[in-house]
């Protein structure tokens, strides 16, 4: 098993098809889908270089057997193909990250200052064990997944009269859309969005204009927006981000973009939709399962305080 840095966008398709495959072998809460390990990738892209926060481990064959991501949180992940799981890939990356982590610090100890945070399904002992025996606590936050069949029908759900629900346009509305998402988001970094950072993710494999959908207001204002992503081979999609602007929330907005969504996806045979949002987050919850979705688990939250956090010694 050899390790080595991200490259080039290759290395993306290669990650995005192992979580695919992945998922194909398992069910739907252990790997999470490759539409969010896209947006995971242009927030790195966005506010650091993938070069030096993702890294790769291959097999013998030459094939992807696992990848890690060191975010800037910070924040640390790693998903192994089940072929690989629990055999050395995990705690490899575990130590790069820390290494890296330390190196950071060295160099900007106020931007990374803040404590390493990873994540576990909540049925899934044995990573939740990984965690804690690297000195990893249960955190504050979690995340609760939802899932939607598409096999019956949707519920109708037209925005205001003179709005209407559409695609981002290919050209000449970038700007806008990165300003939503701005808008929405800031000051968390999910919202630190330039202009030229949305046109970057408009080119990145698995992003699709027609999953990009925005609804509009009658003087061509964006006022609510989702993002979607499908993963083919398993026929299942995903929602995320999804946002309004203040001054256009409970308008019914967020809601017609995301069940047009819905509908696109099933149309192009999707038989199921993921989507997840912060177990305190009361509002998006009732608007996920007022139009269909159901829990499906959880996501937790593990910490490792700054003060702990040194390179393993075979990581040195």
């Amino acid at each position: 098993m050899r390790s080595r840095p991200y490259e080039t966008e290759r290395d993306l398709r290669q990650m995005q098809a192992l979580l695919m495959a992945a998922r194909s072998r398992r069910d739907d809460r252990y790997y999470p889908h490759a539409g969010q390990l896209t947006w995971d990738f242009f927030m790195v892209a966005c506010h650091l270089d993938p070069r030096d926060h993702f890294r790769l481990w291959h097999d013998a064959e030459g094939g992807l057997a696992g990848y890690a991501v060191l975010g800037e949180d910070p924040s640390f992940d790693c998903q192994v193909s089940p072929d690989h799981e629990w055999c050395g890939i995990e705690s490899e990356a575990l130590a790069w990250a820390a290494a890296r982590l330390a190196e950071l610090r060295g160099r900007d100890a106020q931007r990374w200052r803040r404590d390493l945070v990873s994540g576990s399904w909540q049925n899934d002992a044995k990573r939740r064990g990984f965690l804690e025996e690297h000195g990893f606590r249960r955190g504050e936050h979690a995340e609760v997944h939802l899932l939607r069949p598409l096999d019956e029908p949707l519920p109708s759900s037209p925005p205001p009269p003179g709005h209407r629900v559409r695609p981002v346009a290919r050209a000449g509305e970038t700007a806008d859309r990165a300003a939503v998402q701005r808008e929405v988001w800031q000051p968390w970094p999910v919202g630190m969005v330039s202009d030229d950072d949305y046109a970057y993710l408009m080119r990145l494999p698995g992003y699709r204009r027609d999953l990009d959908l925005v609804a509009v207001t009658p003087d061509g204002v964006i006022a609510a927006y989702v993002n979607g992503w499908i993963d083919p081979l398993n026929r299942i999609g995903a929602l995320g981000p999804v946002g309004a602007r203040p001054a256009y929330r409970r308008q019914g907005l967020a809601r017609a973009a995301l069940l047009e969504c819905l509908r696109r996806m099933q149309a192009r045979g999707v038989d199921r939709v993921c989507v997840s949002t912060g177990a305190s987050n009361t509002p998006a919850l009732r608007l996920y399962q007022s139009i269909g979705f159901m829990v499906a688990g959880r996501q937790l939250e593990y910490v490792k305080p700054a003060t702990r956090e040194r390179p393993p010694d075979n990581a040195r």
